[in-house]
């Protein structure tokens, strides 16, 4: 399975573009290259299993969040970045590759519903809500950690 997934992605993994996002912070610890893998993988395995366009999933989801500032400190973003980011993204993914349809729609939309137009494409509903479900994994298990550690200490 890491042979195909790896396939899906090999001409974009090591873009000096793509590695840069490892220097950005995304949530908690997790840094917005590895978020940006977990939501590429998993979107490919969903896809893969169900039999939808994997590739495109895969591929998607290493570029949605290919933006290269800190949203929290950047002055004036903040209350528009769940909507601007995604166009950034697609205009450097853009740069880096040629994208198909279903690539783009899913860049373009995976903060949907903030982005208002939904998604066109099962593969970009997929990318969207893996996107979601990474991010609370990630501060999660931040939190989770923490209540650990915690417990540790107490007993």
């Amino acid at each position: 399975m890491l042979t195909e997934y790896n396939d899906c992605v090999r001409d974009i993994i090591d873009n000096e573009m793509v590695k840069k996002m490892d220097t950005y912070v995304q949530h908690c610890n997790t840094s917005r290259l590895q978020h940006s893998i977990n939501v590429s993988y998993y979107s490919f395995l969903i896809c893969y299993r169900m039999g939808w366009d994997y590739r495109s999933a895969a591929r998607a989801g290493l570029l949605h969040d290919l933006f290269f500032y800190d949203w929290r400190t950047k002055k004036g973003i903040p209350a528009h970045h769940a909507i601007w980011h995604p166009r950034v993204a697609l205009d450097n993914a853009s740069k880096i590759t040629e994208l198909n349809k279903i690539e783009k729609d899913a860049i373009r939309k995976h903060m949907w519903p903030c982005t208002l137009t939904p998604p066109r494409y099962i593969e970009s509903y997929v990318v969207t809500f893996v996107d979601k479900l990474s991010a609370v994994c990630e501060v999660a298990e931040r939190k989770y950690k923490d209540i650990r550690i915690r417990k540790v200490a107490v007993s």
